[in-house]
């Protein structure tokens, strides 16, 4: 059976982050450079040494994007010299500032909400451009009906095992509003689908930072941002944002 589109252009996404990850280890060897060769790239340590690594034009994009590469005078190119280290990744939850936030149901009554006050990941990203605007209102909403649901729920929760209700009518009392938020939950996980569904129950629901996600799913170092926006970009399509 053959994969779905969808599902290649993840893997093949993912597979030019690792790919790319690779090169620009090597790169921060001592003389090491990426130049041409045929239809691709090649990782040398030297101008007249063997080739260490074969890079595809999708990785070596990348790297261009990441502004891994520097251009030689000699031709090809090698690793931008860092004049300072990277800043450390943020804490497990950055900005995080404890708090309530009245939010306006579709019935027009005001419901007090505990909720983070900070900047949320989400919020981080797109302020630096990180992340197209119809990706970051799809994280938000997601993250508003947990907030909805009680934020103080594990990340482990079984989403699809929530009571079913009829939807957020005006006349639900507060636990069946909870109940209905959790439900909307259950069921844009379940669209975004395995693989993907896990960095948005880190990022979006546990407001968990960019960084520390990629580890604990263990995916390739800037790997993370590539899954992230898919899958936004599958829950966006769930909520039918344009």
């Amino acid at each position: 059976m053959t994969a779905p589109a969808s599902v290649r252009a993840f893997e093949q996404a993912l597979e030019a982050e690792r790919l790319a990850g690779r090169a620009a280890r090597l790169l921060q060897r001592p003389g090491a450079l990426i130049e041409v060769k045929g239809l691709g790239y090649v990782v040398r340590f030297g101008p007249r040494r063997r080739a260490m690594l074969s890079v595809d034009e999708a990785a070596f994009r990348v790297l261009l994007r990441d502004e891994a590469l520097a251009p030689r005078r000699e031709g090809g190119w090698c690793a931008v010299v860092r004049r300072s280290a990277p800043p450390a990744p943020p804490p497990g939850r950055p900005g995080v500032i404890e708090g309530e936030r009245v939010v306006i149901e579709g019935s027009g009554q005001h419901v007090v909400l505990k909720a983070n006050l900070g900047e949320s990941p989400l919020a981080w990203l797109a302020r630096r451009g990180g992340l197209e605007p119809v990706e970051a209102a799809a994280g938000e909403r997601l993250r508003e009906d947990f907030q909805r649901a009680g934020s103080v729920g594990r990340l482990t929760m079984d989403w699809d095992a929530q009571p079913r209700s009829a939807g957020g009518g005006p006349r639900l009392d507060p636990a069946l509003r909870a109940r209905a938020a959790k439900d909307r939950i259950a069921a844009a996980l379940e669209a975004v689908g395995p693989g993907l569904r896990e960095m948005l129950e880190r990022v979006c629901l546990a407001e968990t930072a960019l960084q520390v996600a990629e580890r604990e799913l263990g995916l390739p170092r800037r790997a993370g941002k590539t899954v992230l926006k898919l899958a936004l970009q599958r829950l966006a399509m769930h909520y039918r944002m344009g």
